[in-house]
């Protein structure tokens, strides 16, 4: 594997492959490496010829200093677990290098940056579109693999793209989780062991919420996840919602639609519905998300 520290390096080792016109998928991550990131780097290599992962902890979308301060960094791991899955190319860049002056740059996600993360983060899509806009013009990947646990930032990513008129494929790919349900992240390295044990309650009780939405409703089932978390003294909620899949959209009810199949074919069916989650475990902040229908 090829572990690059200068974006002018990574330019020039890619433009060499793209001469011999060899295809480019792109997995950009912040490190602390875990499988479900190694399976974005199978995708990739399943699809494309050649494998690049970035790994940057990006100052810019972090609102909060001490969260930066205490990302978990664990480069030799993350060399080693890369090298195993047959990653080609590594992009380790100091900050230096990615923002060499200060990037003032705004974005307009439009209603993206209100709601959910966006409401409770503010300024944390803007850093995501600074560094994703800097390491797509860098990399040019003709594919880039976003894990889906990041549901709103996949829909953020796929906006910045069109906007910069960026010729890549922005892939959503599934989330990954561990034998007790609880959705793979780097941030549960800073769980203690008892908390560890209180975030599975997080995927369990969002796969009870979706029973609740289809007895009594999604009001019915906010005030289900509310109960569970409050009567937990080390959890606290940031938000729970049910949105519509494609707009995410904050719904009150699902409703149904007529659907059109082969052959001008038409059913009634339900809107696509997504219920996400943001909540404290000690003080760690965990999100997650599940298909309703």
């Amino acid at each position: 594997m090829l572990v690059l520290h200068k974006i002018d390096e990574i330019k020039a080792v890619i433009s060499q492959e793209k001469l011999k016109n060899k295809t480019i998928g792109f997995v950009p991550t912040m490190g602390a490496l875990h499988q479900g990131h190694i399976s974005l780097i199978n995708y990739s290599k399943k699809e494309t010829d050649i494998t690049v992962c970035s790994i940057f902890v990006n100052p810019t979308q972090f609102n909060n200093q001490t969260d930066l301060k205490h990302y978990p960094r664990t480069p030799e791991a993350d060399i080693k677990l890369l090298e195993a899955a047959g990653c080609d190319i590594l992009y380790m860049p100091e900050v230096s290098d990615v923002y060499p002056e200060n990037d003032i740059r705004k974005f307009d996600f439009g209603y993206l940056d209100n709601i959910l993360e966006g409401a409770t983060r503010p300024g944390h899509f803007n850093g995501v579109g600074q560094v994703v806009s800097i390491l797509l013009e860098g990399v040019k990947p003709d594919k880039a693999y976003f894990g889906s646990k990041d549901y709103q930032q996949v829909m953020v990513v796929k906006s910045l793209a069109k906007q910069l008129q960026l010729p890549v494929e922005i892939i959503p790919c599934p989330i990954l989780r561990e034998s007790d349900g609880l959705a793979m992240s780097s941030r549960n390295t800073r769980l203690t062991a008892e908390e560890r044990k209180i975030a599975a309650f997080i995927p369990q009780w969002m796969q009870e919420a979706i029973v609740v939405i289809k007895e009594k409703g999604i009001e019915a089932a906010k005030q289900f996840i509310n109960e569970k978390v409050s009567k937990v003294p080390e959890m606290k909620l940031d938000y729970y919602e049910v949105c519509d899949a494609e707009t995410l959209e904050s719904i009150s009810e699902i409703k149904s639609v007529t659907l059109s199949g082969a052959d001008s074919y038409r059913h009634e069916g339900h809107q696509k519905a997504i219920s996400l989650i943001a909540v404290f475990v000690g003080n760690i902040r965990l999100i997650d998300n599940w298909m309703v229908n």
